[in-house]
């Protein structure tokens, strides 16, 4: 049996819209720092446009907060997300798909490292899996990962971090990734888009 749930925003009959709250297809509008169209009122989470997710939830929070506390905060960069699926196996992801790379005029260096020429997957009997990153051939940028496996959700948080900070793959191929751990997949998979790969 699959039973596939969406959520819905619990936002109807609260008084919003009496309150100068503006709806837009059944979720609050916001500014890039979730203002509502009405002063004094803030919104973040599911109520709002854009992934349904806790850790984005918390994230939006802290960015209105700090906002509000009058720092200098950068709005929330969407594309940058990860998305993380709790079945066996794993699966988790960011960025973009082979694909949209494509359809966004991007040359690509695509890289993918199996788990059954992981050591630690080897050992963990966790062989089924892998780990594929896509790059801009031209500029280096990390343009997306994708990952099935045991642990990846764990794992996804390395690629967040280094498109964020603009890491680019030769970046990531020279820093050291301890042997014989998972994670060592994400560095084997961007040595393979590079062309340096040695464990396969």
């Amino acid at each position: 049996v699959l039973s596939a749930v969406g959520i819905t925003s619990n936002i109807e009959g609260i008084g919003l819209e009496e309150a100068g709250v503006e709806i837009e297809k059944g979720k609050v509008k916001v500014d890039e720092y979730y203002k509502t169209t009405a002063d004094g009122i803030y919104a973040i989470g599911d109520i709002i446009h854009g992934p349904a997710l806790a850790h984005v939830a918390s994230h939006e929070g802290i960015i209105c907060v700090e906002k509000l506390a009058g720092k200098h905060v950068e709005p929330m960069d969407y594309g940058n997300i990860p998305c993380c699926t709790y079945t066996t196996p794993e699966i988790a992801s960011v960025g973009m798909t082979e694909k949209a790379a494509k359809e966004a005029g991007y040359e690509i260096k695509v890289g993918k490292f199996p788990y059954s020429a992981s050591g630690k997957a080897s050992a963990a009997g966790a062989k089924e899996g892998f780990v594929k990153v896509i790059f801009d051939a031209k500029y280096g940028e990390w343009l997306g990962a994708h990952l099935i496996g045991d642990h990846v959700t764990e794992m996804i948080a390395e690629v967040v971090v280094a498109r964020k900070l603009e890491t680019t793959g030769e970046e990531i191929i020279k820093a050291v990734h301890p042997h014989p751990t998972m994670s060592e997949a994400i560095m084997e998979a961007v040595a393979a888009a590079y062309g340096e790969v040695i464990h396969l």
